[in-house]
């Protein structure tokens, strides 16, 4: 009886033996995990699209369902920055909160491709990659063909290079941190370079949040003319579904619209307007709810100027700060000055402007035919400059100033001799 109520594995009833590391879950190929993550990927995206443009196929009372369908894919592809030209002009400005959607579904698709696999070589986590991006890359092909058709038409050239470049970098991002590849990249990086880049994240993070609470604050002063486009469009309950969900994805545009206005360059809104701290000239706009921030034609607020000086040197200060609490609790933190976390601090504020210079440079595009052929951010180097300079500013005198003013290490005593006692 006792032999019989034994767990198996074990012996004489005793405690159960540890599983044999031989015995292992069972894995799938790389090639096919990649394969299988990119299709999930791919019919994840297609399906939200087309599900909002069929919302609003119900709301209109023209067009087929087929028509709606093939906009939504429309609309995935532009998103992956594959502009759609038609008769009248071009659409090539990517809604980036449906980007940011796709590439977080990305990263997910890699990281199940790792962990499916089991793939912990660098030349397993290469084809992982690899596989994955130009599978997504070889559908957004697929369905740029398939969509086109007389009245639209989209490159698959571009849709294939937009689409595997997105799954290239969020992809790979996944396959990394599922793998644990990305701790070991971290361990080997230098301890300066390693730390600049959450200090980066923090400046970039602070200068969105800014911009975003200063947007909030001037569309609520001029809600009323929320309300107005809304009673002006008469959307129904159904198409003020799809139009939000069109403002949610262009949300991160004109975020970034505002950061530029921030940094002094400001931004377009079709050819020949120009919105920034100096002065505002764009006419009439389109009737989008997320427009009734915008000024009216004239002079701007002074206060507005000191933002251009006052918010990247609040970042600054931000990466400085998070630059001196990560560097002083490293083993070497005795023996580097301040001038040493001054540094660090200036490089961080170097990697955050690159990272909003190419957020504000795909930000932009063609939104239609006629003036609305430009629209974005002309002036993005010249932001991003500003910006970076007054982050560097900040960010080197404050982690400086906080490394010089630590708490200095006590001396030893010593004896007659400079024997220790």
């Amino acid at each position: 009886m006792t032999d019989m109520l034994s767990r198996p594995g074990s012996r004489d009833g005793g405690s159960p033996q540890p599983p044999d590391p031989s015995v292992a879950a069972p894995t799938k190929p790389v090639l096919l995990s990649a394969v299988i993550g990119a299709g999930a990927c791919l019919l994840t995206g297609l399906l939200a699209c087309a599900a909002v443009a069929v919302i609003g196929w119900l709301a209109a009372s023209f067009g087929g369902a087929s028509g709606a369908v093939r906009a939504g894919a429309t609309v995935w592809l532009v998103a992956h920055k594959a502009g759609a030209t038609f008769g009248g002009g071009s659409v090539t400005i990517a809604p980036l909160g449906l980007t940011l959607f796709l590439a977080w579904c990305l990263y997910r698709a890699g990281r199940f491709t790792a962990r499916v696999s089991g793939a912990d070589k660098t030349g397993e986590l290469a084809v992982a990659s690899g596989a994955l991006a130009v599978t997504y890359g070889l559908g957004a092909l697929i369905i740029a063909l398939l969509t086109s058709d007389n009245t639209v038409k989209v490159s698959p050239v571009s849709a294939f290079l937009g689409a595997a470049t997105l799954a290239i970098v969020a992809g790979t991002a996944g396959v990394l941190v599922e793998s644990g590849a990305a701790a070991d990249i971290a361990d080997a990086t230098p301890t300066g370079l390693r730390d600049a880049v959450p200090a980066a994240a923090a400046a970039v993070l602070t200068v969105i949040a800014t911009a975003s609470l200063l947007y909030a604050v001037i569309l609520a002063i001029h809600f009323s003319r929320v309300t107005s486009m809304l009673e002006l469009l008469d959307a129904g309950v159904v198409g003020s579904v799809v139009l939000f969900a069109l403002c949610l994805m262009l949300l991160p545009n004109v975020l970034l619209y505002v950061v530029a206005f921030v940094a002094g360059p400001g931004f377009q809104l079709g050819v020949g307007t120009s919105v920034a701290p100096t002065g505002v000239v764009v006419g009439n706009l389109p009737a989008l709810p997320l427009l009734a921030a915008v000024p009216a034609d004239g002079a701007t607020s002074t206060y507005l100027l000191v933002l251009t000086a006052v918010v990247p040197l609040a970042a600054g200060v931000v990466a400085g700060l998070v630059i001196t609490r990560r560097g002083l609790k490293t083993v070497e933190a005795e023996a580097l000055g301040w001038d040493a976390f001054a540094l660090r601090g200036a490089i961080a504020a170097l990697l955050g402007g690159l990272a909003l210079l190419v957020l504000m440079v795909l930000a932009g595009g063609a939104a239609g035919p006629g003036r609305m052929a430009e629209v974005g951010i002309p002036g993005a180097i010249p932001a991003a400059g500003v910006l970076t300079a007054g982050m560097a500013i900040g960010a080197a005198i404050t982690a400086g100033v906080v490394a010089a003013r630590r708490p200095g290490v006590p001396e030893a005593d010593t004896g007659p001799g400079g024997i220790e006692r």
